[in-house]
């Protein structure tokens, strides 16, 4: 019987454009030809739909590396080596680490190199194709520039209040007026020049009138949008291009391991490098001028840039899950803590009917509570021993993603199940079937050997990180030192260090959060506080921690009622 090789398969297309002409579709189905004409296996298909080749981070390629290593199969099938990696260095790091596994590498275009000759030449070629790419991205860029310099508009969507009329033969690209749009445009300058609105009443009005942006999931208007539209000089016949360029972000918002596109911010640049291309106005300047003007004041005026002193601000939560808020008058003695659901909702109506939490008592209440916790040892102690109880401790704060691991198992018992299905059909023997199969059953027991014991190894590794009697007594010592006539911001910094989220309603709050006792000021003015998510990178020998748990019930203040009494605070005890 003629051994048949079970391979692998591995497919990439790098834009959304790419993936709509449904280029990956085709590529996978000239693979599966061709391991039919040659007769070979594919035991896996490994595909990264919309995936630049210019990093390595990509899921598809890291599961085919890692799959690489148990020899779950003898070869992989590639449509061309730009399919594997853009850069010729990339190419020549995963060939030599499939090789090193003991993988074959075929490709469909070109023969794989064999010897150091075919090497050499492969290297060649790769380079010849990576400065071939460079020059056409070149001369891409000069392209656009040079019809940029004519007066040619280059876009993915015209302006709002404009119509893009496209390049026709010799005629470069152009704008025309969009009537109805414009009509909009000029209804909502005047809103602000003549009417002196702001931003939000604005959208509310737009939303009355029921008009609607061209592009929007909620079919509202944002105030982004407007603050971005009413000052777009293009209104005034002044449209830019070149005005910013993509960086890759030095805090990024997404933290993900795997990123189709680096490069997600963008950083404005010096305005003599900016090209201006000259489109019909719809807006007169002196009108344009005055609107500036008027949302420069807005936001100088703006209530939500007067300041007023909020101890829970950007900690506390309300049980729908968006933030609160705080809320009030300038230098008012009503102040809220509202859920921010009918700003976000805004003009819709609302979604949470969740009522205002009043700022003044929790944050009373709250920096009583810590207080007290902070100064009494007996409190510190019930709290560690609540959380050695905790069952679901170990859950909230694995070390490990259990559902990825069982995403993980679900794959390799279908790959188990596409050998032995081979195996029925007769593709190759018993013996080769055990040598197949026991990499993978031995990778499904290591994944659930780290499912079984990853609440043990979590719990064993926090306890290290409890404090013990001496530090527990020494940390109350400080505190009742430092925690006598301290001003707003010292209490603000205190309770940033401490406290991780409040969550509740206007009769009770749940306070959660971590005290840090070894090998840390707590009374320290480092404006970012201390807590182990902002410093996970620091070793984790340094960080002893009391983590607490307590809730408070808001008292309703009767008319006339000045004092709130003493707090009710309920610490969480041990089961």
């Amino acid at each position: 019987m003629t051994q048949t090789k079970l391979i692998a398969t591995y497919s990439r297309v790098s834009t959304a454009r790419q993936e709509d002409e449904q280029t990956i579709k085709t590529q996978i189905i000239t693979l599966q030809e061709y391991a039919e004409k040659n007769g070979l296996i594919i035991v896996k298909e490994y595909t990264d739909d919309g995936w630049s080749g210019d990093s390595l981070a990509r899921p598809a390629l890291d599961d085919l590396r890692q799959d690489a290593k148990g020899k779950q199969w003898e070869a992989v099938l590639i449509y061309d080596p730009d399919r594997l990696a853009r850069r010729y260095s990339y190419q020549e790091l995963i060939m030599d680490e499939l090789k090193e596994a003991g993988i074959e590498i075929m490709f469909v275009t070109v023969a794989a190199p064999k010897n150091s000759e075919d090497k050499i030449l492969h290297g060649v070629r790769g380079l010849f194709a990576e400065y071939e790419r460079a020059k056409i991205s070149e001369r891409f860029r000069l392209g656009k520039l040079r019809k940029v310099k004519e007066g040619n508009i280059l876009i993915s969507e015209p302006l709002y209040g404009y119509s893009y009329i496209p390049k026709v033969e010799n005629a470069h690209g152009y704008y025309v007026v969009n009537k109805e749009e414009a009509r909009i445009v000029k209804m909502i300058f005047s809103w602000i020049d003549e009417d002196a609105l702001t931003l939000r009443k604005i959208v509310k009005r737009l939303q009355e009138l029921d008009i609607k942006p061209r592009r929007s999931k909620r079919g509202v208007w944002n105030t982004s949008t407007l603050s971005h539209l009413l000052r777009n000089r293009g209104y005034i016949g002044e449209a830019k291009w070149g005005s910013s360029y993509a960086v890759v972000p030095i805090r990024p918002l997404n933290v993900e391991k795997y990123k189709r596109m680096k490069k997600t911010s963008r950083r404005t640049k010096p305005k003599e490098e900016w090209y201006m291309i000259p489109i019909p106005a719809i807006i007169d300047p002196q009108v344009f001028m005055r609107v500036q003007e008027r949302l420069k004041n807005n936001f100088l005026l703006s209530q939500r840039n007067t300041k007023n002193e909020y101890l829970l601000a950007g900690m506390i939560y309300c049980t729908c899950g968006r933030r609160r808020a705080g809320e009030g008058p300038q230098h008012g003695k009503h102040l809220y803590y509202r859920c921010t659901d009918r700003v976000l909702s805004s003009p819709l109506p609302p979604t949470c009917t969740e009522k205002g939490v009043n700022a003044r008592i929790a944050d009373i209440l709250i920096w009583d509570g810590i207080s007290q916790l902070m100064t009494s040892p007996d409190l510190m102690r019930t709290q560690i021993d609540r959380w050695k109880n905790d069952k679901n401790h170990s859950a909230q704060h694995s070390l490990v993603d259990i559902d990825e691991l069982e995403k993980q198992i679900i794959k390799l018992r279908a790959e188990e199940d596409r050998y032995n299905k081979a195996y029925g059909s007769g593709v190759f023997t018993l013996q080769q079937l055990k040598e197949y199969l026991n990499p993978i059953k031995a990778k499904i027991l290591s994944i659930e050997s780290q499912i079984v014991n990853s609440k043990e190894v979590t719990n064993q590794q926090n306890l290290s990180a409890l404090p013990d009697q001496n530090e527990i007594e020494t940390l109350a010592q400080q505190a009742i030192k430092a925690m006598k006539g301290l001003n707003f911001e010292s209490k603000r910094e205190i309770v940033r260090s401490a406290i991780e989220k409040v969550v509740g309603n206007k009769e009770k709050l749940l306070v959660k959060g971590c005290i840090p006792v070894s090998n840390v000021n707590v009374f320290t003015n480092y404006r970012d506080g201390w807590d182990t998510d902002r410093h996970s990178d620091l070793p984790q020998t340094l960080i002893k921690s009391i983590p607490f748990e307590f809730s408070i019930e808001i008292p309703v203040l009767k008319r006339g009622q000045r004092s709130l009494g003493y707090p009710t605070i309920k610490h969480k005890h041990a089961a």
